[in-house]
């Protein structure tokens, strides 16, 4: 990876922070974004001093509201030259319906809709590094969502069920990745995604969950997989020679898997793109 810059959102903690210093260790450019400020800066810091690694750059930026993300790819942009590499990893699942800033529901709206516009502020830089990839974390939670995205109750108003909306975020991601992946054919960008497995990390601390979903997730920590372990797929992607120009995927285990029938929905998929980029527009931050 020497000579490469990799942008990993989230990546303060968990997966993303093990992805991070996995990529730092290959001779990585790592920038580290997260929405804390003292955790990014410290994360990165981190990883510097854990791998020797001294090209370790933090970019703080919120993915929960579209202003900030769009100051954070201004940034982004400003700051570095080329982008080969960008792993939308950031997630959240939460126990009660929320809103971000732009009053979006807080699950889809960090989720899906944060990593869908700044995947396309930054698609040029990545056109212009290429060949270039995008590795977006997905989970094999999508298959909660059997009868797909309910377009008619997208910002879950109607009723809200924390893991039904994280199912449904999760769908989102992989559909996204399908049409990304159709839109940048022949554009040396390739668009993939992946479910980490169960992993042991911060995931729904910090009050995003209560009761019985945070519960559960207490409960069967000890016996599930570590952030090093959760991280290899996203490295494979965002690294390996073995998914060179390969575009479209969904990998479990560093292997293609074939997600739900939902998530193999094309129509479904152009549908999602074409009513994200109305949402994001209408909340004042249109595409470039």
């Amino acid at each position: 990876m020497d000579g490469k810059t990799v942008v990993i959102t989230g990546a303060n903690s968990g997966i993303g922070r093990a992805t991070a210093a996995a990529l730092a260790s290959l001779g990585a450019r790592v920038v580290i974004t997260g929405r804390d400020e003292a955790k990014t800066e410290a994360a990165a810091d981190a990883v510097r001093t854990e791998t020797g690694n001294d090209d370790v750059h933090a970019a703080v930026f919120d993915l929960g509201s579209l202003a900030s993300v769009r100051e954070g790819a201004a940034a982004l942009l400003g700051r570095f030259e080329r982008i080969d590499v960008l792993v939308n990893n950031a997630g959240v699942v939460l126990t009660d319906r929320r809103e971000t800033a732009d009053g979006f529901e807080a699950t889809f709206g960090v989720n899906h809709l944060g990593p869908f516009l700044l995947t396309d502020l930054l698609l040029d830089r990545l056109r212009e590094s290429a060949p270039a990839r995008i590795v977006n974390v997905a989970s094999t939670a999508h298959r909660s969502a059997r009868r797909g995205i309910d377009f008619d109750d997208l910002q879950s108003t109607r009723s809200y069920a924390g893991m039904r909306a994280y199912g449904m975020s999760k769908l989102a991601n992989i559909l996204f990745t399908t049409e990304l992946a159709r839109r940048l054919e022949g554009s040396g960008v390739t668009a993939n995604c992946l479910h980490p497995g169960t992993v042991a990390t911060g995931f729904a601390r910090d009050g995003d969950a209560d009761g019985f979903l945070a519960f559960g997730i207490k409960v069967i920590r000890p016996f599930i997989l570590t952030a090093e372990q959760g991280a290899r797929t996203s490295v494979y992607l965002a690294s390996s020679p073995d998914v060179e120009g390969v575009s479209g995927g969904y990998y479990v285990k560093n292997r293609p898997r074939q997600p739900s029938a939902a998530a193999r929905n094309a129509a479904a998929a152009r549908r999602l793109w074409e009513v994200s980029e109305e949402l994001v527009r209408s909340a004042g931050a249109p595409p470039a």
